[in-house]
């Protein structure tokens, strides 16, 4: 069947055929998607039509896009000597129309907002775009770790993908070299496979190398019981209490020591309240628990010199906050040496938080139209966003050695097969549980095909408080205990009676040992999945 000839299709034939389409057999048991049938650049805010004698290759004046095969990938080649080029944009003709629903990723952490959606037009999907007819799942994406940041578009007859090759908020200046923008894969269903195991095997396809840990990660965050007011006592406190909880000595829990630790704006310095953060790792360890320390790489000390800074950017204040460049070799080694220091404290995970806000000026649920303001750039223009915060990322891994690294608000699909765990949602809460169920619910359940394929995903902490009921608490600790996924739990203390105490203790149980993933069973028509299997159990809980 030709590309271009169009015809209605039946429900049940839409995902077949249109996925024959638009690839084709590589003859080593995978696919590869055909060429595009346009490519186009944009420069100057303009885009540009590339022409093409019928190939790979799609050229205007300097401006030259290949398409290579790459084992089971497309590969993209940019070159652009002169032109300060800012998107590539790729157009494959196909029918589009029928009974399909649609799903992409996030950015950087989900916003409670991911479900299976009609196609829209002017939704951009991140990353990937996973299409399904009732019978069958066709999936297209780029694989992880790439040097641009990319999305898809689905569209009357058209599925469009955007290669963004932005410097801060201009187009890159790539001089003489040629970029290795992105590596296009795509999957499909097999017989009987359900949507979920389809998005799973479908992650695999784009990060085959994933950086995981060696054993399931889980045990206590302090954020959601104290917000940043905590102390040596308090720590120390918490995870005493906690420690008793634990059964699984094989696999020890960590007590993770979020914000407020360090003195001011450095994070090489500790505060008066712990004084001593190596003293602080080996109290921790005295209670068979393992160490963590949350941490902000791009904060920049109100005594930096104006030249280490990020540009300003509009809507992003830098009167409280100043963000180091990320781009100058000496902001660089600050982070490198920051993160080696809380291996030399004795600490054995690190979470690193607020890079993507630092870099941008924006958070994910607000890159709609553009990741950043126009207008603005970093010190070094030649690099892409994408490798800019690959660099960061790859400073921060080889600083940590052994130690496990979280991110948080990070790109997910540069951080995959570089941290062990990722955190895959906004914040939870401690307060109120109509933000756990949007920001952890949700996000749990469109995320979890991602856990174990691109890193261990970390759906946020269980914030067992008096302001949120026990009731509904209980099932999302229940759900991350058992889901195969990292548990992290706040808890107030004074409220641990022997009900929850025993709760706490069967979640630390089944969280310590490896589990299957969950599988969301009601997800195609549920934005926050009630029926559950669980260690091939079905388990229906009550959110509302």
């Amino acid at each position: 069947m030709l590309r271009r000839n169009f015809i209605k299709l039946s429900a049940a034939g839409f995902a077949a055929v249109m996925y024959s389409r638009l690839t084709y057999a590589a003859g080593n048991g995978s696919s590869l998607i055909n060429h595009p049938d346009e490519a186009w650049a944009q420069v100057g805010d303009q885009w540009i039509k590339l022409t093409s004698k019928g190939g790979a290759v799609f050229t205007h004046q300097d401006i030259k896009v290949e398409v290579k095969t790459n084992g089971n990938a497309r590969a993209v080649y940019v070159q652009s000597p002169l032109a300060e080029l800012q998107t590539v944009k790729f157009k494959w003709k196909y029918q589009t129309a029928g009974n399909a629903k649609v799903l992409g990723d996030h950015w950087e952490r989900t916003y409670g907002d991911l479900a299976w959606k009609a196609p829209d037009a002017n939704t951009r999907n991140p990353w990937y775009v996973l299409l399904h007819d009732d019978k069958q799942t066709a999936c297209f994406g780029v694989k992880t770790g790439g040097n641009t940041i990319c999305w898809w578009e689905v569209k009357p007859d058209v599925v469009e993908l955007y290669l963004d090759t932005h410097s801060g908020g201009v187009g890159v200046k790539l001089g003489q070299r040629a970029l290795h923008a992105a590596d296009i894969v795509t999957g499909m269903s097999k017989a009987g496979q359900t949507p979920y195991a389809t998005h799973t095997n479908f992650c695999k396809v784009m990060c085959a190398k994933p950086r995981l840990p060696k054993q399931p990660v889980y045990g206590i965050n302090d954020w959601y019981v104290v917000y940043g007011k905590n102390s040596y006592q308090t720590i120390k406190d918490q995870t005493t209490a906690m420690a008793e909880l634990v059964t699984d000595t094989s696999n020890r829990p960590f007590s993770v020591i979020d914000d407020g630790w360090q003195q001011a704006d450095d994070f090489s310095i500790v505060n008066d309240k712990f004084k001593d953060m190596h003293k602080m790792a080996n109290e921790i360890k005295s209670h068979g628990m393992r160490p963590g320390l949350w941490t902000r790489p791009l904060i920049a000390r109100k005594d930096d010199s104006k030249t280490l800074l990020a540009p300003k950017i509009a809507g992003r204040s830098q009167e409280d906050e100043l963000i180091l460049d990320p781009t100058i070799p000496e902001n660089l080694a600050r982070v490198k040496r920051n993160i080696a220091l809380y291996k030399q404290w004795g600490y054995h995970m690190v979470k690193h938080d607020y890079s993507t806000w630092d870099i941008f000026g924006r958070w994910g649920m607000q890159m709609k139209n553009s990741f950043t303001a126009p207008g603005w750039k970093f010190q070094d223009q030649t690099k892409t966003n994408a490798e800019i915060i690959n660099n960061l990322y790859g400073t921060i891994r080889r600083a940590a050695g052994d130690m496990y690294i979280i991110g948080c608000n990070t790109l997910s699909h540069l951080s995959a097969g570089v941290f062990e765990l990722n955190r895959i949602g906004d914040d939870t809460s401690g307060k109120e549980w109509a933000r756990t169920k949007k920001m952890g619910v949700n996000t749990l359940g469109f995320r979890l095909p991602q856990n174990n394929t691109f890193y261990a995903a970390d759906g946020d902490c269980v914030g067992l408080t008096k302001d949120v009921p026990w009731g509904k608490n209980k099932q999302w600790m229940q759900l991350l205990a058992e889901s195969g996924s990292p548990l992290f739990i706040s808890a107030e203390l004074d409220i641990l009676d022997g009900e929850k105490k025993a709760a706490i203790k069967q979640a630390f149980a089944n969280a310590a040992k490896v589990q299957p993933n969950g599988e969301p069973l009601d997800w195609l028509t549920n934005p926050f999945p009630e029926k559950w299997k669980l260690n091939n159990k079905e388990v229906t809980f009550n959110w509302d």
